[in-house]
């Protein structure tokens, strides 16, 4: 059915689609301004509506940058507060939104902003913080601010190249687009990827001369938590009546994992950021454990008893890590 409703909003795609190329091309023709900071930042961003792994993409980031002073600018998507904020220790997901939070509590040495004014973010960044590197958390679509290094994030199942423009195709903005991006990483890949699978994936990209592509795929943790210091080891959800509750954009990939993990689950889905109700919160109470996500885990947790989540993050060949931190280092030398 809504593949259905997608091909029939296709003449609102073509109406999407040529605002974005007009908004674009007035960038390009310097009609609207992008500003360069003295500090530099790193964008991490996609094409596409999500699903592509952008909050893990930040976290191996900042594990890569630990030993400098880092901030981390987002939007805050669907956080209840205004303006720029800056997380303190009594911060909560409401004012933060879901993963800027989930940064802040993981990396409690790392500043972690939010402001959907990233000119104003930077600015106020610079003034007080004083970063070596500031992260632009999903930035590459936000023009307004020229980044001194941008990470292009694609799904190896779904590249922009084969998508098309929303509300038909998942693409907000242009495929075009790609070549302001430093380096291309291809996430959620196959284990065991090949040369002949890499090659494949290169062409239909058609990368620039100046463009590295990188290939990166998921690892799950080998136990889930309840973020108070109580583990437990995934194959003992095997025998246990399993709630899985998913508020992503794509949450087929744990679904495959837990399958090959031999863990049967009743899954809940929920659209991207979703805002867990109490009448959302009564359908999946009552089972032996509740499995969810880190990003849906920091809106759930304290609502819903036997509380689990699953941390998930990016694994990179020993040679692809290598091309990637000497990229990200070499920016700040």
């Amino acid at each position: 059915m809504l593949q259905i409703l997608r091909k029939i909003a296709f003449p609102f795609s073509l109406i999407y689609g040529m605002v974005v190329y007009l908004r674009n091309l007035m960038y390009d023709k310097g009609l609207l301004t992008s500003v360069s900071y003295e500090t530099p930042t790193i964008c991490v961003g996609n094409l596409s509506v999500g699903g592509t792994g952008k909050t893990p993409m930040t976290e191996y980031l900042l594990r890569m940058l630990e030993h400098h002073r880092v901030a981390v600018l987002s939007r805050g998507y669907k956080r209840k507060s205004k303006g720029f904020v800056l997380a303190m220790s009594q911060s909560n997901v409401l004012d933060l939104g879901d993963e800027p939070y989930q940064l802040h509590r993981k990396f409690p040495s790392v500043s972690v902003a939010v402001d959907a004014d990233r000119r104003n973010g930077m600015e106020q960044l610079e003034q007080y913080v004083k970063p070596e590197v500031i992260v632009l958390d999903d930035a590459f679509q936000h023009r307004r601010v020229k980044p001194t290094f941008s990470l292009l994030l694609t799904a190896y199942d779904h590249l922009y190249a084969g998508d098309w423009y929303l509300p038909t195709g998942n693409l907000r903005d242009a495929k075009k687009e790609a070549h302001r991006a430093d380096v291309i990483i291809v996430t959620k890949c196959p284990v065991g990827l090949t040369l002949s699978d890499r090659k494949a994936v290169m062409a239909k990209l058609k990368p620039k001369s100046h463009q590295k592509v990188l290939f990166a795929s998921l690892r799950y943790a080998d136990e889930v938590t309840d973020g108070k210091g109580n583990h437990m080891l995934l194959q003992a959800l095997q025998d246990k009546d399993v709630a899985l509750v998913t508020g992503i954009a794509s949450p087929e990939p744990l679904l495959r994992h837990l399958t090959t993990m031999g863990i049967k689950v009743l899954h809940y889905e929920f659209g991207d950021h979703h805002d867990f109700t109490e009448k959302d919160i009564q359908k999946f109470s009552g089972h032996d454990l509740v499995l969810t996500t880190e990003k849906d885990f920091v809106r759930l947790e304290g609502k819903v008893q036997h509380l689990f989540y699953l941390e998930v993050s990016h694994y990179f060949t020993p040679e692809d890590h290598t091309e990637l931190e000497k990229s990200i280092k070499g920016l700040l030398h």
